[in-house]
């Protein structure tokens, strides 16, 4: 550890850096996912297929923000 850090300044910091890490994780998975495999658009009638998709997407976000708020609530 570096001279002159504080244990809760280098707690907090590494909190910050491992939220917005898995926030962008989840952005890029989502976007890649939606418009490379064209899951995020309506395609000559594969309706069921971007039902599922954003139905995932959805859950794993919701996933992401409980996992998130026990991190940030924990002291």
């Amino acid at each position: 550890m570096e001279s002159g850090w504080d244990p809760d300044v280098k707690k907090f910091l590494v909190k910050v850096l491992n939220s917005i890490s898995l926030v962008l994780l989840w952005m890029i998975a989502a976007a890649t996912t939606g418009i490379y495999f064209q899951l995020g658009f309506i395609n000559n009638g594969h309706l069921i297929y971007t039902i599922i998709f954003y139905a995932v997407l959805t859950l794993t976000l919701f996933l992401l923000l409980r996992y998130l708020y026990k991190i940030w609530k924990s002291h």
